[in-house]
């Protein structure tokens, strides 16, 4: 029997009964759905940027590699490069003859309404011999300064050329300015060499035969000069070995050796009177100096390469 203070077992679990208990999964559920949404955006998202990139031909990430050779701040040099070359080709060549044909062809490069003459005064005549594109400063997304460096009558100058650029459209937005052209400079004068005779004499003795087989190009002749792993290809018959005018040995030990060596090229001589006469000049000759790496190997000397040499060659002790 009960007594008046005792609780019955289903007394006591009346009032746990009668709490509101939590819906299984509520709280997850709303997770759930936050992550969905949240990856739905990062989609939408990587779609959109990849349209995007599609469209514009750019990516996400970073710059692609020659990017800056086609646009800067989004001023599209490399074409700006190329107008202002052609640019240069009617500008920079006059004369009283073809003036009317200047005039019209400029047009092309002006905007409505401008000089087509860019003020010459139709005297006078200039001739282009060559011309390149030395540097271009932008300014900003529209405009452009692109400078030529040209040989005309004979000199060499500089141009800058002003463009404008807008909706995939280019223009010669102002009159070109003649420039002063790079100034000359004196290099420093080459430190004297102490000279390694012995190897000096029996590089002389095998280089003649190296140099012939390169200016020919006989690629089965010139791999028995090279050493293991070199790629050189010769000049294909561009010239004729004439001779060394000059061989520096640098005292070194090891089996590398770094030279520089002085050729003497022969070119092919040319008809006196092009498609008149068979008779050909005599051949002109031209010094040359080479930077080398040989190696010396089972009792020989042997090509690793070969290329430009970065100055005259200094005096030898």
């Amino acid at each position: 029997m009960a007594t008046g203070n005792q609780v019955l077992p289903e007394a006591a679990a009346a009032p746990e009964r009668a709490q509101p208990r939590p819906r299984r999964g509520g709280g997850g559920r709303w997770l759930v759905w936050g992550l969905r949404v949240v990856v739905w955006v990062v989609l939408l998202l990587i779609g959109y940027r990849g349209i995007d990139a599609i469209v514009t031909g750019t990516t996400g990430s970073g710059s692609s590699p020659g990017s800056a050779s086609t646009s800067d701040g989004g001023f599209p040099v490399a074409l700006a490069q190329a107008y202002a070359l052609e640019f240069g080709q009617v500008y920079l060549n006059f004369s009283p003859a073809t003036a009317v044909t200047r005039a019209t062809e400029l047009a092309g490069f002006l905007p409505p309404g401008a000089d087509p003459a860019l003020g010459w005064n139709g005297a006078g005549t200039q001739s282009l011999q060559s011309e390149q594109v030395a540097g271009v400063t932008v300014q900003n997304a529209h405009n452009a300064v692109v400078t030529l460096l040209a040989q005309v009558n004979g000199h060499l100058i500089a141009l800058g050329v002003p463009v404008y650029s807008a909706g995939g459209g280019l223009v010669i937005s102002g009159e070109p300015a003649l420039l002063p052209p790079p100034a000359q400079v004196t290099p420093p004068t080459p430190p004297a060499v102490t000279s390694d005779p012995g190897t000096q004499a029996e590089l002389a003795r095998q280089l003649p035969a190296f140099f012939r087989a390169f200016a020919s190009g006989d690629k089965l002749t010139l791999g028995r000069f090279l050493a293991s792993g070199a790629r050189i290809s010769g000049l294909g018959g561009a010239v004729a070995f004439s001779g060394i005018s000059q061989l520096i040995v640098p005292a070194a030990r090891g089996v590398i050796r770094h030279i520089e060596v002085t050729v003497l090229w022969s070119t092919p001589g040319q008809p006196t009177t092009p498609g008149k006469s068979s008779v050909a000049s005599a051949p002109a000759q031209i010094q040359m100096t080479y930077a080398m790496t040989v190696l010396w190997h089972a009792g020989s000397w042997y090509v690793q390469s070969i290329g430009a040499s970065a100055g005259l060659p200094g005096p030898t002790s």
